[in-house]
């Protein structure tokens, strides 16, 4: 049959397809085209945009979220009669860091517990900011020690040897009297009473650690002690925080300390005291530390293992001195005096009460005790890993949290017993 035969065969839809063939498969790839420009424009501009926001995400004046704290979760929180400046200002980045570094107290055998706790600090805060980090000893830092910890810090690592005067019994110490005392101690089973290595520890951190030579260009200082962690992000500078917010001493966790290792500390800070008045601010933190007006220490302390303070603090002349007369009554060695009430007291009571801060939203754990924000806002801003129900801060019983504010005149977060 002719090709005229067939076109007379044909359906007249069909004749129709073929006479418009060519344009429809023209216009057919002309909307294919169209899809596809429409197509990688959109990818080109979503690729521009995630760019932008990964450069920024390197930048360290870029914000990635508003920081919350417990202050603007709650407007009511700042009860009328409360010090103006308990109002905290959260800093941006500006890619300015301050005079800061982190310091740590530990023996070569530690190492192994300590990267654990360098981690923490390093990814939930100091991979944006590169602070240094002093390590101090009583022995020289093994090869293998510096090796691990210097690659696992951001910053610069620097090593120290205390020096032997600042880790031995001092010459003035009776070491009958104080054989006795560590072997009494031991038999009631106090923490730590028989222990010498401790006592050398508690003295250290108490007064000389500040006069470290490693730290003198530095203005404020976080202790990180072995075996912590860390169960927040942290969204801005902790240490400009400190100097932006005028603050001198930082704490997370406060509890009960153990009469048995400090029966005659209050005592003794009294006699300083009664030397020395013109140290005692006016505006302290008093009703912190004792429930009668000072006639007496209500054990209540700040838990030394998280501590940002101001290292001017501790070279200020009252602090020097305050430490030097408790260390001359022998108390670190005939008793057992821990550097957490020996700060505490000192800061409580030569510091200005608004310069003392509770750090909220961080999220924190040293054996055997936690604190996790209360607040679920501030825990998913903060990418916080804790469980809420096994915070401890606000337990009646041996934590001190709910008196350090009602000594500061705050009112109790969304969530807390206002009452107990």
């Amino acid at each position: 049959m002719g090709a005229e035969g067939k076109k007379r065969l044909m359906p007249k839809s069909a004749l129709l397809v073929k006479k418009y063939q060519k344009s429809i498969r023209l216009g057919f790839a002309g909307f294919i085209m169209v899809l596809t420009i429409l197509f990688l424009l959109q990818s080109s501009t979503s690729s521009s945009s995630s760019s932008i926001t990964n450069n920024r995400s390197r930048s360290k004046s870029f914000i990635p979220m508003t920081t919350i704290s417990r202050y603007d979760l709650n407007k009511e929180y700042l009860m009328p009669f409360t010090d103006i400046s308990q109002k905290v200002v959260h800093p941006m980045d500006d890619g300015e860091i301050v005079k800061a570094a982190m310091v740590t107290l530990a023996r070569n055998s530690d190492l192994w517990s300590l990267v654990n706790s360098i981690r923490h600090v390093e990814d939930r805060f100091n991979n944006r900011y590169h602070y240094d980090w002093v390590f101090l000893n009583d022995q020289p830092f093994t090869d293998e020690f510096k090796r691990v910890t210097s690659a696992l810090v951001s910053g610069k690592a620097k090593y120290g040897l205390i020096p032997k005067e600042h880790w031995s019994v001092p010459s003035f110490i009776d070491e009958v009297k104080f054989d006795k005392a560590r072997k009494d101690m031991s038999k009631k089973n106090v923490p730590y009473g028989g222990s010498v290595p401790y006592r050398h520890m508690c003295r250290y951190q108490s007064g000389f650690l500040f006069q470290s030579p490693l730290l003198d260009e530095y203005e404020y200082y976080w202790r990180v002690d072995t075996d912590i962690k860390l169960y927040c992000d942290f969204q801005y500078d902790i240490f400009k925080f400190m100097k932006v917010n005028k603050k001198k001493y930082g704490f997370i966790l406060s509890i009960s300390e153990y009469e048995a290792t400090i029966p005659t500390l209050w005592a003794t800070i009294n006699d300083f005291i009664e030397k020395n008045p013109q140290y005692v601010n006016k505006n302290n933190l008093m009703k912190f530390v004792s429930n009668d007006n000072g006639k007496t220490y209500n054990m209540c302390h700040f838990w030394t293992n998280f501590e940002i303070a101001s290292l001017d603090f501790y070279r200020s002349q009252a602090y020097r001195e305050y430490f030097d007369y408790l260390d001359k009554s022998g108390g670190f060695f005939y008793e057992r005096w821990g550097d957490a009430p020996v700060h505490s007291i000192a800061a409580s009571l030569f510091l200005d009460k608004s310069e003392l801060h509770f750090f909220d939203g961080l999220g924190f754990y040293h054996p055997d005790f936690h604190s996790c924000p209360i607040e679920e806002p501030i825990r998913l801003q903060n990418r916080c890993i804790c469980e809420p129900h096994k915070d401890q801060t606000w337990l009646d019983y041996y934590f001190c949290t709910r008196q350090f504010f009602q000594a500061q005149g705050l009112k109790m977060p969304a969530g807390i017993d206002q009452n107990k």
